[in-house]
């Protein structure tokens, strides 16, 4: 049985679905991060994020299955094991966070990543290995309470200066782990039910025209352009996130 929503709602959920496979398929998840507060005009976050884990599951087979070979093997494993630990933190604190107080801090951490990144785009010697692990955590956490783990895992690999297409493909791999660790807790926490998985599998076309959509747009963005692309997808993120939570 198909939730109750209003039309309003069921259009806002169909397009945040699209941005995400459009994000996931070539953009490296960096307009992602706007659909939970997207369906959250319409429906509760935590509902919206229960709707959206198994899209993003099957987004991730799709986005996984197409970039698979090219991300940075070595990143990955230095940025897994904060993943889990980040996913344990946000699956004890959920219970006792305040919603206005999350999104004020992922707006914050949007807007300083975006605020970062104009200031000193190329400055400096690329980033240490040695905050994969505090990357990694803070995209567990964040992804677990709004999908919203671009933001830390952008902070620790666009310093680094991978390659666009070694970028994608290793932030592909890392949510796609992410989201796997997420799906026992979501279900047991009942984030997950009948109810969400059969508007899940309803959006499931949406969800795959959005990758598709992804893979053919990131073959006709250059590169510079790619990564200001993210930079003001994150800006944006952070200020509807503010005025979100202080509003």
């Amino acid at each position: 049985m198909l939730p109750e929503y209003s039309w309003l709602a069921w259009g806002l959920i169909i397009f945040s679905t699209y941005l995400t496979g459009v994000s996931k398929g070539g953009f490296a998840g960096g307009f992602g991060t706007l659909s939970v507060p997207l369906m959250a005009l319409a429906i509760g976050p935590i509902e919206a994020a229960g709707l959206l884990l198994p899209l993003l599951l099957v987004m991730d087979a799709f986005t996984v299955k197409a970039w698979w070979g090219h991300h940075d093997r070595a990143e990955v494993w230095r940025i897994l094991p904060g993943l889990a630990l980040g996913v344990v933190i946000g699956t004890l604190l959920i219970g006792s966070l305040d919603d206005n107080g999350v999104r004020l801090l992922l707006g914050l951490l949007s807007l300083l990543f975006a605020l970062y990144m104009l200031l000193r785009p190329a400055a400096g010697r690329p980033i240490s290995t040695r905050w994969a692990p505090l990357a990694g955590t803070g995209c567990g956490f964040t992804s677990f309470l709004a999908h919203a783990g671009a933001p830390p895992i952008n902070l620790y690999l666009i310093p680094r200066r991978l390659a666009k297409r070694t970028f994608i493909a290793t932030c592909a791999i890392v949510f796609a782990a992410v989201n796997l660790m997420k799906l026992g807790p979501y279900l047991w926490l009942g984030e997950i039910n009948l109810t969400s998985a059969w508007a899940s599998l309803m959006l499931v076309p949406v969800a795959w025209a959005g990758v598709r959509s992804g893979l053919w747009l990131q073959h006709r963005v250059n590169e510079t352009l790619f990564f200001r692309l993210i930079i003001i997808a994150m800006a944006i993120v952070g200020v509807q996130l503010v005025v979100k939570a202080l509003g």
